[in-house]
C-alpha cells in the first residue's frame, strides 16, 4: 500500500471509521460527539494537513464498523497522528479544541451547544421540532436518519430568534465562522415560513452568510421571499438519483413531494442566485454507483454543485447494519464530483471559511487528480473568482446590514409572482411548461 495523500485518507476514514487508542485525551483536547439532526455529527472532528489546503472531517467513531477498524487515533505527548495498523504508516493531524462558546449560555440560560454546533468550520443550527415523518403511523422516516432520537434530546428542540443569534454572535467573535446552516425536518410546507425569522435576523445583527436545507416547496415564490431576507444558499437533500432507491429508503419524502419536487426546486433557485450557489445532496455508497454518477452530472449540469455523504451506518437508524461503503468505489465518486465540477464551471472553494466536515467537499477532489497544466490553470482561475468575491460579494454579506428595505409580507410575494421559465429536468428528461401565474 502506498502512503494516502489527504483527500485519500478522507475517504478510507469515512468508509472504516477509526478507534480511538487509550493514549488520547479526545475529552479535553477536542470537541463532544455531538449527536444531533440526522446523526453524522456524532464522529470525532479532526483535520488533515495538506499542500494544497487542509481537509476537516468527521469521523465514525462510534458506530460497530468503527470497532474493526484498521486506523488507531493516537497520541505522542501534544501531537495527534492516525496509525494505519495494516502498514504502520501514521499521519499528522490535528483535533480541533471545543470553543469556549459551547459551555456559555444564552440570557435565557440555554448552554450555547444546545442551539448550535460546529460542523467543520460552520455553525450548523436546526430549527424546527423533529421532522414530521417520524410521527406517522407507520413512520415515514429517511431509512438512514436518527432526527426523531436526537432532536430535544442532545439539542434544544424549539429556539427563539434571540438565542439563534447570541449562538452565532459568540461563533462568529470566537470561532471566526463566515457560513450559519439551518436545517429543518419536514414540517408539512412551514419549513421555509419557520427559516425565514432566523435569515433575516442574522443578517442584520450579526453578519453571515447563511445557508437552509429543508425539503422543497411547490410554492416556489416562498424562495424569491427567503432571498430577499438574505439567503444566500440552498441544499436540497434528495438522497438518492435512482427513482427506486428514493421511493423506499425516503418513503416519506416519496409520499408527499416526490423525487421531482427536488429537481424542481434546485433548479429554481440555481437559476435566481447563480451558479454554485446551491447543491444537491445526496448519499453515495447505497444505490448503484452508476446512479451516484449520473446524481452529480445532473447537479453540476444545473449548475449547482454536488455535496456527497458518504454512506455511514448511524447507531439507532434502520440502516445502521447496513454495511459501510468501499473506499475504492467512493475514490471514484469524489474524483468525479470534482472533475464534473471543473467541466461545468462550477466554483467551488471560493467562498470564505466554509469548511464542512460531513462529506468530501468537492475540492478536497483536487488531491485526487493530476497535477498538470490543466489544474493549475483551474487552480489560478478558482483563485481570481475567489479574490474578487471576497472583495465584493462576501465583504458585504459577513457585514450586518438591513434586508428587505421595502416590508412585505408573503401575500406581496404570493400575488406579484409569475414564473415565465419553462422547468426542464436534466435528471429525467422530462419538460413540464409552467404559465404565468398572478396568484397561487
Amino acid at each position: 500500500m502506498k502512503i494516502l495523500n489527504p483527500a485519500e485518507l478522507e475517504i478510507d476514514l469515512f468508509c472504516k471509521g477509526i478507534q480511538i487508542h487509550k493514549s488520547c485525551t479526545i475529552d479535553r483536547d477536542g470537541r463532544l460527539f455531538s449527536r444531533t439532526r440526522a446523526g453524522l455529527g456524532s464522529g470525532l472532528e479532526l483535520v488533515i494537513p495538506g499542500d494544497l489546503k487542509n481537509i476537516w472531517m468527521n469521523v465514525p467513531a462510534e458506530e460497530d464498523f468503527a470497532q474493526n477498524s484498521p486506523y488507531f487515533l493516537v497520541k505522542d505527548h501534544d501531537s495527534y497522528r492516525v496509525l494505519d495498523e495494516r502498514t504502520g504508516f501514521r499521519y499528522p493531524v490535528l483535533i480541533p479544541e471545543e470553543p469556549k462558546w459551547y459551555t456559555s449560555k444564552t440570557t435565557s440560560g440555554v448552554p450555547m451547544h444546545r442551539i448550535g454546533v460546529l460542523q467543520g468550520t460552520y455553525l450548523g443550527i436546526y430549527i424546527s421540532n423533529s421532522c414530521s415523518y417520524w410521527f406517522n403511523d407507520p413512520p415515514l422516516n429517511c431509512k438512514f436518519c436518527t432526527s426523531g432520537f436526537n432532536v430535544g434530546v442532545n439539542e434544544l428542540a424549539q429556539k427563539s430568534v434571540e438565542e439563534v443569534v447570541e449562538t452565532a454572535k459568540a461563533a462568529k467573535q470566537e470561532s471566526g465562522i463566515t457560513f450559519v446552516h439551518f436545517n429543518g425536518g419536514f414540517q408539512n410546507d412551514r419549513d421555509l415560513d419557520d427559516a425565514a425569522q432566523y435569515v433575516k435576523a442574522i443578517k442584520e445583527q450579526v453578519g453571515l452568510l447563511v445557508g437552509i436545507q429543508v425539503v422543497p416547496t411547490p410554492n416556489l415564490w416562498k424562495y424569491d421571499w427567503l432571498i430577499d431576507l438574505g439567503a444566500n444558499h440552498f441544499s436540497f437533500c434528495y438522497e438518492f438519483h435512482n427513482p427506486k432507491y428514493f421511493a423506499e429508503l425516503c418513503p416519506g419524502k416519496e409520499k408527499t413531494l416526490g423525487q421531482k419536487a427536488f429537481f424542481k426546486a434546485l433548479e429554481y433557485t440555481v437559476n435566481k442566485l447563480g451558479k454554485g450557489s446551491c447543491s444537491g445532496e445526496i448519499i453515495a455508497g447505497v444505490e448503484p454507483l452508476e446512479d451516484t454518477l449520473r446524481a452529480i452530472d445532473y447537479i453540476t449540469d444545473v449548475g449547482a454543485f454536488p455535496t456527497v455523504c458518504i454512506f455511514r451506518p448511524v447507531i439507532g437508524s434502520d440502516m445502521e447494519d447496513v454495511a459501510s461503503p468501499k473506499y475504492e468505489d467512493m475514490l471514484m465518486v469524489m474524483k468525479h464530483a470534482y472533475e464534473s465540477c471543473r467541466r461545468k464551471h462550477i466554483p467551488i472553494g471560493i467562498a470564505p471559511n466554509i469548511e464542512v466536515s460531513l462529506i468530501v467537499q468537492p475540492d478536497d477532489g483536487r488531491y485526487l487528480v493530476p497535477r498538470n497544466l490543466n489544474f493549475y490553470i483551474n487552480e489560478g482561475l478558482l483563485k481570481l473568482k475567489k479574490f474578487a468575491a471576497n472583495k465584493t460579494i462576501f465583504k458585504k454579506e459577513l457585514t450586518p446590514h438591513p434586508v428587505l428595505t421595502e416590508e412585505k409580507d408573503q401575500s406581496t410575494y404570493k400575488t406579484a409572482w409569475t414564473d415565465h421559465t419553462v422547468y426542464s429536468s436534466l435528471a429525467t428528461g422530462e419538460k413540464e411548461n409552467k404559465t404565468s401565474r398572478t396568484s397561487l
